[in-house]
């Protein structure tokens, strides 16, 4: 019973059942929040917690960037070689998987700047994640980082960090969930729903992030393990392939 215990307590929170992609699509709401354009941004910077967050919280963002012409800085704070049990890939690797990714995005251009952060640096040393970012996010006219309240400690932490960075800048700044989508459900009261905004997707875009996600890892079976050593299966992959991506002011 107590090594029963023990392997629960063990196990990633988000590999635990979630909300289904058929609830999410089901909600109305989800095709009602209002509207924010990627048109008319010169440049952005996304700061993504763990290699390949980026492209599947604002893969579709990306793309449109890059097809606009917007000069792109993608920011990955995680230290790659610390993935956790059971996780794939070298820190090589990771970084291979994710300038494929932006490649299918059509962000073959965008800069990328690993910052080789382990988990506990990334929650233990704000001073010098803020510092580094400070120097990353200058100049940019927007950032996308991670959204604060996604439950996952990295997230959180370099969502914070992200978003005291930007208001210091003066830069625009959205919060782009991943995990959200898995612990929350429709109408959730613990999700600010006030603060959301959509990116609607055209359908081409849609499908470049489609065959961007599939270059982040060697596929398991029905499960894509992730860089945080958590467990993307194909039903949580459904939440990141919708015609719009949801993202908090």
């Amino acid at each position: 019973m107590r090594a029963t215990r023990w392997a629960e307590r063990r196990r990633h929170p988000m590999d635990r059942p979630g909300t289904s992609e058929a609830s999410w699509r089901g909600w109305p709401a989800l095709r009602e929040f209002p509207a924010v354009h990627m048109a008319g941004i010169g440049s952005a910077v996304v700061v993504a917690p763990h290699p390949g967050d980026e492209v599947l919280s604002v893969g579709g963002a990306i793309s449109m960037l890059a097809a606009s012409g917007a000069r792109l800085r993608v920011v990955s704070v995680s230290d790659e070689g610390e993935f956790g049990p059971g996780t794939r890939g070298t820190a090589w690797e990771r970084l291979t998987e994710v300038r494929q990714a932006l490649g299918a995005l059509g962000a073959d251009e965008a800069e990328i700047v690993p910052l080789g952060m382990s988990g506990g640096a990334i929650r233990d040393g704000a001073a010098g994640l803020e510092e580094a970012l400070a120097q990353l996010c200058a100049g940019f006219d927007l950032c996308l980082a991670p959204w604060e309240g996604d439950r996952h400690p990295d997230h959180e932490a370099v969502g914070r960090t992200a978003r005291t960075v930007s208001a210091a800048l003066g830069i625009p700044v959205l919060g782009c969930p991943v995990w959200l989508w898995h612990w929350a459900h429709p109408e959730d009261p613990r999700v600010p729903w006030e603060r959301v905004n959509r990116i609607v997707l055209p359908e081409e875009t849609r499908r470049l992030k489609v065959d961007a996600i599939a270059c982040l890892n060697v596929w398991n079976g029905a499960n894509h393990v992730a860089a945080d050593g958590s467990t993307l299966s194909t039903e949580k992959v459904a939440h990141f392939i919708r015609d719009a991506e949801l993202v908090f002011r």
